[in-house]
C-alpha cells in the first residue's frame, strides 16, 4: 500500500510524513524545499502479532507495512509546468490513493503561496490541476485509440467511446473518480493511470490548540464535500511531538487528549477502507506474518500472494479467526473443538482470518 501526500506549498506535508513515519524529513518554510520524493515505510502495529509469534514460538514478527510518499507542493499552473509541476505529478502517479492535505491553521511564521488561508480553494486549486492533467494524458491516449478504432475492433470502439464519455466529464471540472462507469468499463481505462482516479482522503492540517480558526475551516470542509469525502482532522505538528514519545507515553498522551488512536493509526484505517484492504494471517515457526489482501480475494489468491509453490500445489486452507484461535491457546485445542474449518480455492478470505495452507507439489 503506497500513499501519496499532495496539497499546496507549505500546508504542512512534510511535517505530517514526519509524523507518520519518524523520517526526519527537511521542513522549511518556502515553497519547494521538497524536490525529490521522501519516502518512509510504516510497519502497521498490531498488538496480536507478538501474541500469535509466541503461540508458535515464531523467530520473529513480520507486521502489514504501509509506504508513504511526501510529493512536493503543486501550484496553480502544475499540469503545464509551473513549480516543476510535471515532475511532481508523475510521482503522483506512481501511488494507490491520495492525502489530500489542507491548511487549516494560522501560522504568522509559516507563508502561504497565495498569502490567504482557504482550505476549500486551495482543494480546489490542486484538484483543478490534476484533473488538467488528466484531460491531457487522456486526450494523447484519445488521439492513438481514435486511429486503432478505424479497423472497427470492437474492444478499441469501447474504449474510445469510454475516453469520450470521460474526457466530457473532465471538461466540466469533474474528477474522474466521480464517473459513472458502466459494467467492465473502469477495467478498460484502469491501465491509463489517471490521477483523479485514486482513491483520495483529506487530511485537514488543524492547530494544535484550536482558537476557532481551525474549527471553522474544517467546518467549511465538511459543509462543502457534504460527506461525500473523508475528511481526517489531524494536528501535524502536535503527532510529530507524540511520535517522539516512548510507546507507553504516547498512549497516555492520547488518553489525556481525549483521542482513540494517533493519526497514523486513523490514516492506515482510511486509507484500507478506501482501497478496500483487508489483513489475513500466518505463523510457523520461522515468523508469524500478516498479509495484506483486497476485500473479495479467494483463499487461492491468498495463497499466491505468500509463494507461487502455495498456489500451484494447493490443496485446502485450514482456517479460523485469529482472536478465537488467540483465545483457544493453539491450533490443536481450536482444531479439538471443531473451530478451525476446511476451505477450498473459491473461500472468500475474511479480515482477521489466521489461514494455515496445505498445498503438495
Amino acid at each position: 500500500m503506497k500513499l501519496g501526500i499532495i496539497g499546496l506549498p507549505n500546508v504542512g506535508k512534510s511535517t505530517l510524513f514526519n509524523a507518520l513515519t519518524n523520517a526526519n524529513a527537511n521542513v522549511a518554510n518556502y515553497p519547494f524545499c521538497t524536490i525529490e520524493p521522501n519516502i518512509g515505510v510504516v510497519p502497521i502495529r498490531d498488538d496480536r502479532l507478538p501474541v500469535l509469534a509466541n503461540l508458535f514460538q515464531s523467530e520473529k514478527t513480520v507486521p502489514a507495512t504501509v509506504e508513504f510518499v511526501d510529493i512536493a507542493g503543486l501550484v496553480e499552473g502544475a499540469s503545464q509546468g509551473e513549480g516543476l509541476g510535471n515532475r511532481f505529478l508523475s510521482h503522483i502517479r506512481e501511488v494507490d490513493a491520495l492525502l489530500h492535505v489542507v491548511r487549516c491553521f494560522e501560522e504568522n511564521d509559516i507563508a502561504h503561496v497565495k498569502n490567504k488561508i482557504d482550505a476549500i480553494a486551495d482543494y480546489r486549486t490542486v484538484e483543478t490541476e490534476l484533473i488538467l492533467a488528466d484531460i491531457e494524458h487522456l486526450e494523447r491516449r484519445h488521439e492513438k485509440v481514435a486511429r486503432a478504432a478505424k479497423a472497427n475492433t470492437p474492444e478499441i470502439l469501447d474504449e474510445l467511446e469510454v475516453i469520450e464519455r470521460l474526457l466530457e466529464h473532465l471538461n466540466d471540472g469533474r474528477p474522474a473518480r466521480d464517473f459513472i462507469f458502466d459494467s467492465g468499463e473502469y477495467d478498460v481505462l484502469r491501465h491509463i493511470s489517471l490521477l483523479t482516479l485514486k482513491p483520495e482522503m483529506i487530511v485537514a492540517n488543524v492547530a494544535e490548540s484550536d482558537d476557532g480558526f481551525s474549527e471553522h475551516c474544517l467546518n467549511a470542509l465538511i459543509d462543502a464535500f457534504n460527506s461525500k469525502k473523508v475528511i481526517i482532522p489531524i494536528s501535524s505538528r502536535l503527532e510529530s511531538e507524540i511520535a517522539e514519545l516512548p510507546a507507553e507515553e504516547q498512549a497516555l498522551f492520547l488518553d489525556e487528549l481525549g483521542l482513540e488512536c494517533g493519526g497514523l493509526t486513523r490514516v492506515i484505517r482510511c486509507a484500507y477502507e478506501l482501497l478496500g484492504l483487508i489483513s489475513f494471517f500466518t505463523a510457523n515457526k520461522k515468523e508469524a506474518h500478516a498479509w495484506t489482501i483486497h476485500r473479495g480475494s479467494s483463499a487461492f489468491d491468498a495463497a499466491g500472494i505468500i509463494h507461487t509453490d502455495f498456489q500451484r500445489g494447493f490443496i485446502r486452507a485450514e482456517v479460523i479467526p485469529l482472536d478465537v484461535l488467540l483465545e483457544q491457546g493453539s491450533l490443536v485445542a481450536a482444531r479439538e473443538k471443531g473451530l478451525v474449518r476446511s476451505e477450498g480455492k473459491s473461500y472468500v478470505v475474511r479480515e482477521d482470518d489466521f489461514i494455515l495452507f496445505r498445498f503438495n507439489l
